[in-house]
């Protein structure tokens, strides 16, 4: 099954990558929002429920604040906590995310278990991160947040990493480049190399669903055919775009 949610102010709203903190609208919108993308997910049967702990996020989002270098992003707060609030309900033992740059879209997914956001107890949450020098930095941002190494950061290339990854991936992020015309269309890449540590169950967050679609239309595809995922989600909070699909 294929839907979408789409905020009705998504094409005005809009962020300047270099100021990452800066409120965008009301905080009682953006719960809003992601409240309502949150119950369609729950109606696709992505997820069990709609609940989680808004204080511990805030938490979480000053502590982002307060101790990363962030040079650019383009996570939205909107996107931030949606992200955020998925794996806080999905709760995956273990997440990998693919192309996380300084970490923000790393820790954004895996801040629900480690850090002053923390709600359960993952095993293994892992950001992989292609470039050494961009993944030395989310490695030395994620442990000012993180001193368990639960979370962590490696330079690796993501479609060689999880080939090799010998467990269960519970929860798999997209949001990496690839090089020459392939661009984001390495999603398909990875997720074909992870497919067979893909359980039932499992969920899939493919960032750039809105902007990026014409590059990800085969990994849009594969993943909207009930043959291979039971649902998939657009989720149109911003003008980035989430695609959220589950096996």
């Amino acid at each position: 099954m294929v839907t979408e949610y789409c905020a009705e102010d998504w094409h005005s709203y809009r962020m300047d990558y270099h100021r990452p903190h800066e409120a965008l609208e009301p905080l009682e919108r953006e719960i809003q929002i992601v409240d309502e993308a949150l119950e369609t997910l729950k109606r696709a049967g992505v997820l069990p429920h709609t609940q989680y702990d808004h204080q511990k996020f805030l938490a979480f989002r000053q502590a982002v604040a307060e101790r990363f270098e962030i040079p650019w992003t383009a996570i939205t707060p909107r996107m931030q906590r949606l992200l955020y609030a998925i794996n806080a309900i999905a709760q995956p033992q273990v997440m990998i995310a693919a192309g996380v740059f300084c970490g923000n879209t790393f820790i954004s997914n895996a801040g629900a278990a480690v850090g002053p956001g923390a709600v359960y107890t993952a095993r293994d949450l892992v950001g992989v991160e292609i470039k050494p020098e961009e993944a030395e930095r989310a490695e030395r941002n994620v442990r000012r947040i993180d001193p368990t190494g639960v979370a962590r950061v490696v330079a690796a290339d993501a479609v060689d990493f999880v080939a090799e990854y010998p467990h269960p991936i519970d929860l798999l992020y997209l949001d990496a480049d690839g090089d020459g015309r392939r661009g984001k269309g390495i999603y398909l890449d990875i997720l074909e190399r992870a497919w067979d540590k893909m359980k039932p169950g499992s969920i899939v967050l493919a960032h750039n669903s809105v902007n990026c679609a014409e590059t990800l239309k085969h990994y849009l595809q594969f993943v909207r055919d009930e043959r291979n995922f039971r649902a998939s989600v657009n989720m149109i909070v911003d003008g980035e775009g989430l695609e959220v699909s589950i096996r």
